[in-house]
């Protein structure tokens, strides 16, 4: 550097100044390959898949619940993510919590669903065959059992029926032989009749 008394301006080493930024490229690069060496291989996440238990949402409704400052979060109003340790107000926002993304990483799965094989999609057609097979097969159980218990009741609706015939006809029978006896009673008082039988 010149220091003249008429100049004023600053005058720049180059060389020391190339040396001073080779040097920090020199630690930037040293940095990024101990980063690099630190840093652990990306976590390998299961694929997506279906839930195995049953979302439990009906339990809480319709209760009421005293909360006060001393109430776990667990036990607090809304739905309580364990998962997570979070809870959310309404079954509405549950349901996409548990089906997003933050959640499903907490489980160890990531957003990817596993493809479906040629031979898993026939599987899963003949699965669905057999269960709609089976249902058919219960609902004409059920319709066989309804329709036996129709027949068995037709059947004792029958014999109550010719129960009270031959009760009338045992009645009929009677009823002849009382009448002369009855008549000549009647004949011998004077009556007519004693009004218990609409001839």
């Amino acid at each position: 550097m010149t220091m003249r008394p008429d100049d004023h301006r600053r005058k720049w080493d180059k060389d020391e100044f190339e040396r001073i930024a080779a040097e920090r490229l020199k630690a930037e690069l040293e940095e990024e390959d101990e980063r690099l060496k630190k840093k652990a291989p990306p976590v390998k996440r299961e694929l997506l898949k279906q839930r195995d238990y049953k979302v439990d949402l009906d339990s809480k409704l319709g209760k009421s619940v005293v909360i006060t400052k001393n109430t776990p979060t667990s036990q607090s109003g809304g739905y309580y993510c364990n998962v997570c340790d979070c809870v959310v107000k309404d079954s509405i926002n549950f349901l996409d919590h548990i089906n997003g993304k933050k959640h499903q990483r907490n489980l160890g799965m990531s957003m990817k669903i596993e493809r479906s094989t040629l031979d898993q999609v026939k599987a899963r057609f003949s699965l669905n065959k057999r269960k709609l097979e089976e249902k058919k097969r219960e609902y004409e159980l059920d319709t066989r059992l309804r329709e036996a218990a129709e027949e068995e009741a037709r059947l004792k609706e029958l014999r109550r029926e010719r129960r009270r015939d031959k009760k009338r006809k045992l009645q009929e029978t009677d009823e002849p032989d009382d009448t002369p006896a009855q008549s000549e009673l009647a004949q011998i008082m004077g009556f007519s009749g004693f009004g218990g039988s609409k001839k």
